[in-house]
């Protein structure tokens, strides 16, 4: 049976990979990126989210790569809820970024608490 650490670290490994993938290849995400004036910084987050998505899910072979996954990906997140702050995005816009950087942070304080 899946300990709620786990499942929340499932879902966070399957919306950064989506996140990711959409990030490198969607052209919405590039009139975004345009639009929170970072746009050099695109293919870099893309790649850092499909890194992190990778991550989450090798804990159980190398239990320290969830750790920093977890702990760049909370970073991450936290980030984007600070650039929609200063270009005033609504807080529903903000919502999907705040709440990635808070179960990453708990995946985090979950793995720090019970290592594998």
């Amino acid at each position: 049976m899946l300990s709620y650490l786990q499942i929340a670290q499932y879902f966070s490994s399957l919306a950064f990979l989506f996140f990711g993938i959409s990030c490198l290849l969607s052209k919405r995400m590039v009139l975004e990126f345009q639009r929170y004036g970072l746009s050099r910084f695109r293919m870099l987050v893309g790649v850092l989210q499909l890194l992190g998505s990778a991550g989450l899910v090798i804990d159980e072979r190398i239990p320290w790569v969830a750790l920093v996954s977890a702990c760049g990906l909370a970073l991450l997140m936290f980030l984007g809820v600070v650039v929609r702050v200063i270009i005033r995005d609504s807080f529903y816009a903000l919502l999907p970024a705040l709440l990635l950087s808070i179960l990453n942070f708990y995946i985090l304080v979950g793995l720090i608490s019970h290592p594998s």
